[in-house]
């Protein structure tokens, strides 16, 4: 269990979290506002003209309080898989860092936690700022909002840690462009910009099946007040995704530095 754990993974994330702060921070920075220039573009101006939208519930509300909190997983999203995809995947066939820390007494559940914990830091403060606006704009709708904070980070969790292990096959920088080729399709069409019901039934499934959505409708829950037990469904598919993420990453480091 030592080899396979040290007990370390904060030192991981601070030595990310430094490097971040001295030579990423503008890309860092750019991704908190775009979130907020989709919001004050369609659901501020396009809401003005499509007024009122009915949730899957029935609820009425504005436009911009139903993308919003699309837009908050969505941020939570592109902030995890950035910091546990493109940057993991730098580290690791370029700078050779891992090899280093795996030198060290860290194992590599040391090394995938720390990571991830730089992803969750990254989503934390794009979630924070983006509520902030959406509290200023009048878009929490209830006092359940509140929960959405650790939904957002739940979200960046499983993001975090499913990217990480799907980065430690990826070769080349052809096949990295998958992961974008997948991410835009699920913020189109997972309930982001209109409900899901405009949909035929059969692709409805699909929709449900992915995480971004399962995101969305948790999120958009919690800032309407349209909460029930099933939205512990999507924290649940949540904890799997996290568990799975964390087992793929772990073996793949220890298979790829240390067997």
């Amino acid at each position: 269990m030592r080899s396979l754990y040290a007990g370390n993974a904060s030192s991981v994330m601070q030595r990310g979290w430094f490097a971040t702060r001295s030579t990423n921070w503008l890309v860092v920075v750019s991704g908190f506002f775009e979130p907020i220039f989709y919001l004050l573009s369609l659901g501020i101006g396009l809401g003005a003209m499509v007024g009122n939208v009915t949730t899957s519930s029935g609820q009425p509300i504005p436009y911009a309080a139903f993308i919003a909190p699309a837009l908050l997983a969505t941020a939570a999203m592109n902030g995890a898989v950035y910091d546990s995809t493109w940057n993991v995947f730098f580290k690791m066939h370029f700078a050779k860092l891992y090899e280093g820390m795996l030198s060290t007494s860290l194992g590599p559940l040391d090394v995938a936690l720390g990571e991830i914990l730089l992803a969750l830091l990254r989503g934390a403060l794009y979630a924070v700022g983006f509520m902030l606006v959406m509290q200023v704009l009048g878009l929490n709708l209830s006092w359940w909002a509140i929960l959405a904070l650790p939904a957002v980070l739940l979200i960046a969790f499983g993001f975090a840690s499913f990217g990480m292990g799907i980065t430690s096959y990826m070769k080349t920088f052809q096949q990295m462009d998958w992961i974008n080729f997948v991410m835009l399709p699920m913020f189109l069409l997972s309930a982001t910009f209109y409900p899901i019901t405009v949909y035929p039934d059969w692709i409805q499934v699909i929709i449900r099946a992915m995480p971004l959505w399962q995101g969305v409708d948790l999120v958009r829950g919690l800032t309407t007040g349209d909460v029930h037990l099933g939205m512990l469904l999507h924290v649940l598919y949540f904890v799997v995704m996290i568990a799975i993420g964390l087992v793929i990453t772990t073996r793949r480091l220890r298979a790829l530095f240390l067997d």
